[in-house]
């Protein structure tokens, strides 16, 4: 590979199905900015190398810069060659905080020096697999938990694996015996963190009640806000009260509508957009400043990069940066410049719909869990589709569209992350009382979908293989590689991925997680329907 290229396969959009392999990523990540991104991750496997034998010196200033710098090397969040190297920095000062006799030393024994990222690239095919699936799973855990810690939850066994992952990640000659459990772990690890994701929110803000979102956009100043970051989203509520700014989300903000503490602001008023993939052109006409938390930020185009704005990790060129202190001034001031809409204006779902429903987390689901029940042996339940996961903008993922539309009249689709845009809008009917259509929230709420599977299982007395409930998933970036881990994990099977299988999966790697799960990429939404209710998936 030349020095100019870069090499990277992380996402579900990567060139050819294979790498984006040039001088840019297919998301606009240029060369120099991935190969930062890879000395930084190199880095951070110093860290943790160097923190073995001195735990007692690693503190909350530690574990914060681990999070903070795999969250950085998700797909989407920072093409920002500045604030990769600051953080370079920062985890090479840490480094030598915890071993700086290393750094003077004449005869250095090369034990917590950084990995270069290029032997695992370079690695056998395989066990580049399986680095991979560690590597790029716990990339989307630290986004979880680096939310949990934003509202102060952290979990030392969370913390822990970070470090632990770290240090196999950059092992030599280890094979898959030792590789295939620490991949599973991975999957253990992201549920307690998702579970301490889920209390630090529900406790936070309530939990979530199932509630109607506007897709119209009121007259008068606004700001869009993007991303995933409930407490950022609460401090800008609290900065535009009063101030004559009404709010909107958009993406995988949606499911904020529901928590009980952020939908009582009234100036919250609905949801803009569809998934962040339409961005550029939804985003270059809106008289509106935009406001991105967390990942899923694409290039901005020259007609609206003046009215965007970045906070927390995101990070992009000569675009402001919104930091710690939180101060919203200048978006506030940008929306009030900018005026917004002269006269309400009424925006669709991709299907037309007006409004949705989000806010079907465990707790909803789960206080009318007798109900479900009863619907269910009564036969007025017979089948339960969780169709979720990311959205993305390659070809083929109307798949889910069309999938959600041929789902039995006598069944409810489970949707979460982003990829519940393409059909969320649908009005497909009740069923035992509930809308058949039942958003539970973000990508990381796959804990909700977990928590209502393992309680519907007791009660009726079998596993979660055993339930009517069949698992189709889409998938983009890092987040969604740790949702299946987790999965996996809790050994559940016949799960239908696509819309293509992760390049980083090789076909020997991809033959265990057939034989021992069952997986399965998508087909067509007719012969997998036909599959599904024949009891073949």
């Amino acid at each position: 590979m030349e020095d100019t290229n870069m090499f990277c396969f992380q996402c579900e959009q990567t060139a050819g199905c294979n790498a984006c392999t040039g001088v840019q990523g297919v998301c606009g990540k240029k060369a120099d900015t991935a190969q930062l991104q890879d000395e930084l991750t190199g880095a951070l496997i110093g860290l943790a190398r160097a923190t073995e034998g001195n735990e007692d010196l690693v503190n909350e200033t530690t574990h914060q810069l681990v999070l903070e710098s795999l969250f950085t090397t998700i797909t989407n969040v920072n093409f920002n060659n500045d604030t990769v190297n600051v953080l370079i920095d920062k985890v090479q000062a840490e480094k030598k905080r915890l071993v700086p006799n290393c750094f003077g030393c004449a005869s250095s024994c090369g034990r917590t020096d950084n990995f270069d990222m290029q032997l695992l690239w370079q690695e056998e095919e395989d066990i580049r697999s399986l680095k991979s699936l560690i590597l790029f799973g716990i990339r989307g855990m630290a986004a979880y938990a680096y939310h949990a810690a934003v509202l102060g939850y952290t979990d030392k066994e969370v913390m822990d694996f970070f470090y632990q992952a770290l240090v196999v990640i950059g092992m030599k000659d280890c094979g898959m015996d030792l590789l295939l459990p620490v991949v599973m772990k991975t999957g253990e690890i992201n549920l307690k963190c998702m579970e301490l994701l889920d209390k630090a929110n529900t406790e936070s803000y309530g939990n979530p009640e199932p509630t109607k979102v506007s897709l119209l956009v009121e007259k008068g100043p606004f700001i869009v806000i993007s991303g995933h970051d409930l407490y950022d989203l609460k401090q800008l509520l609290e900065q535009t009260k009063d101030k004559g700014v009404n709010v909107y989300t958009h993406g995988e903000m949606l499911p904020a509508h529901a928590y009980p503490e952020l939908k009582k602001y009234a100036h919250l008023k609905g949801n803009f957009g569809t998934a962040w993939q339409n961005q550029q052109k939804e985003f270059a006409n809106i008289p509106a400043p935009i406001l991105f938390t967390t990942n899923c930020l694409m290039p901005p185009k020259e007609s609206y990069a003046d009215r965007v704005f970045t906070t927390e990790v995101v990070s992009y060129p000569n675009i402001v940066h919104i930091g710690e202190e939180k101060d919203f001034s200048a978006v506030i001031q940008k929306a009030l410049e900018l005026g917004g809409y002269k006269e309400d204006t009424q925006f669709t779902g991709i299907n037309g719909g007006t409004t949705v429903m989000t806010g079907f987390a465990h707790h909803a689901v789960l206080s009318n869990a007798e109900a479900v029940i009863e619907a269910v042996k009564a036969g007025a339940i017979k089948h339960f589709f969780l169709v979720g996961g990311c959205d993305g903008a390659r070809l083929g993922r109307n798949y889910y569209t069309e999938f959600v539309k041929q789902t039995p009249k006598d069944s409810i689709v489970l949707t979460l992350g982003c990829g519940k845009y393409r059909f969320h809008d649908l009005d497909l009917g009740d069923i035992g009382g509930f809308p058949r259509i039942m958003d539970m929230g973000q990508c990381n709420d796959a804990y909700s979908a977990i928590k209502v599977a393992t309680a519907l299982a007791e009660a009726f007395g079998c596993g979660v293989n055993d339930l009517p409930l069949s698992m189709v998933l889409s998938w983009y970036e890092q987040k969604a590689v740790c949702v299946l881990l987790t999965l996996l994990h809790l050994g559940i099977k016949n799960i239908l991925l696509g819309p293509s299988l992760p390049a980083f999966i090789s076909p020997n790697v991809l033959a265990i997680l057939v034989k021992n799960y069952n997986i399965a990429p998508i087909t067509t939404p007719e012969k997998d329907m036909e599959k599904i209710l024949a009891g073949n998936v």
